[in-house]
Formats: C-alpha cells, structure tokens, sequence
C-alpha cells in the first residue's frame, strides 16, 4: 500500500464528484467497453458516432445519465489509431476512468489544488484541451488529469492558480474537439508527472502496466463512487 493510496483510505468513504453535482450519482451506471465486452463485439467502436450509439443504449437501458468505468480496461477503441500502435509495442490498456455523458456538461474539482498545466493536446487519440491539477497531502504531492473538454475551458487559466474543491473547472467537449471520441470526461491520478507538462499518457502497454499502475493508482480509491 503506497502512501498515496494511504491518504486516500482517510477520506472515510466520502464521494468526490468530477462532474456537476446537479447530476446525482443515483443516475450513473456502469460501462464495459472492454475486449472482453461481446456486446460491443463486431462494432465499429472507434468510430465517435457507433461509440455514442451504444454508450446511449446502456444509458437508456439503466435509466441513467453518465456511464463510467475503463480503469485498466484492455480496449479496442484505440485500434485505428497510430499513436497507440507500432512494431515494438501496442497501447490498449486505459490508466483513468471515463466518464461518458452530454457535451457542455460541467466538470469539478473533487479536491482543492492548484493549476500545474494545461494544454490543447490535438494528435489523433489524444485528450484535446486538457487540464492537471496539483493536490498536497502533508509534504507530498499527487495530480488529477482531465481530458476531452471544451477549448472554453482552457481560457483565463494560469499556472499556479488556486482551484476550492466543488469549483467548477472545465466542460466537456464535443468529437471535433476532443480528436474524435464520443463526449466524455478522461479522469485520471498522477503521482509523478515524470516532467511532463499539460498531458501524460492515458494508455499504456501491457509491458509498462507495472509502473503506470503505480503511478497512477484506481481513481476510484479518491472518488469513491459506490
């Protein structure tokens, strides 16, 4: 047990919300959209619109209004992209949860942090605009990533700037923006930033599983979402 997940167990079972709290969590439901899924077997699910089509299906199906789920889901929504493919390795393993739900919603702060960086991150499989945050927990320090918003979300941010939990600090983008997903929010734990400023991988290989999920520990031990 590393000393961030220690910090994480004295938060006593508190729910951290990532995104407008007027969307109860009573409206969230689970989403696979793993290899593994049969479901989604056979579909085109890179393709932003058959993505769409079948995350709306579960929604209407569980009565909800946001899917999430993906830690360490071993995917193909990456397939067709280069970026995640080349003789040496292929990157399909998702480090973040997803949060799948309408374009424009709002997206907050679950912790009080400051501004580390922020970027328009435009290769094909990326985040698009992008934001990461910087949390203390005695003398050290974690990160909380934030991708596929809207490019109104990076406007009047700073580095350094003060973020109170509960703020609102972003919205969620649409295709055109977010370099071709279905809207979502891309949350992601980063303990080391390794010096990587505005972006940090959010996929990995099977041969890198091991760091990255030091690294980057299950979201879900912060937002603890029942």
């Amino acid at each position: 047990m590393t000393l961030l997940s220690n910090y994480f167990k004295t938060l006593n079972g508190t729910t951290n919300l990532v995104l407008d709290k007027s969307v109860l969590i009573s409206t969230y439901c689970p989403l696979d959209l793993s290899i593994y899924n049969v479901e989604i077997q056979g579909l085109q699910i890179q393709d932003s619109d058959e993505c769409q089509k079948y995350i709306s299906t579960i929604l209407t199906k569980n009565d909800a209004k946001v899917a999430y789920g993906g830690y360490l889901e071993k995917r193909d929504l990456y397939n067709d992209k280069s970026a995640f493919i080349s003789k040496k390795t292929h990157r399909n393993i998702h480090l973040g949860i997803d949060f799948w739900t309408k374009a424009g919603t709002n997206v907050t702060a679950p912790l009080a942090g400051t501004i580390h960086s922020f970027r328009n991150n435009t290769a094909i499989g990326d985040y698009g605009p992008t934001i990461i945050l910087k949390h203390s927990y005695g003398s050290r320090y974690f990160h909380t990533l934030y991708g596929h918003l809207s490019l109104a979300s990076l406007e009047h941010l700073y580095e350094g700037m003060p973020v109170n939990k509960g703020d609102t600090l972003a919205t969620l983008g649409t295709p055109d923006i977010n370099v071709g997903y279905a809207p979502h929010l891309h949350f992601q734990i980063i303990e080391n930033m390794e010096g990587q400023v505005g972006d940090y991988p959010g996929v990995c290989s099977e041969d890198s599983l091991d760091h990255y999920t030091r690294n980057c520990p299950d979201p879900n031990l912060l937002l603890q979402i029942q």
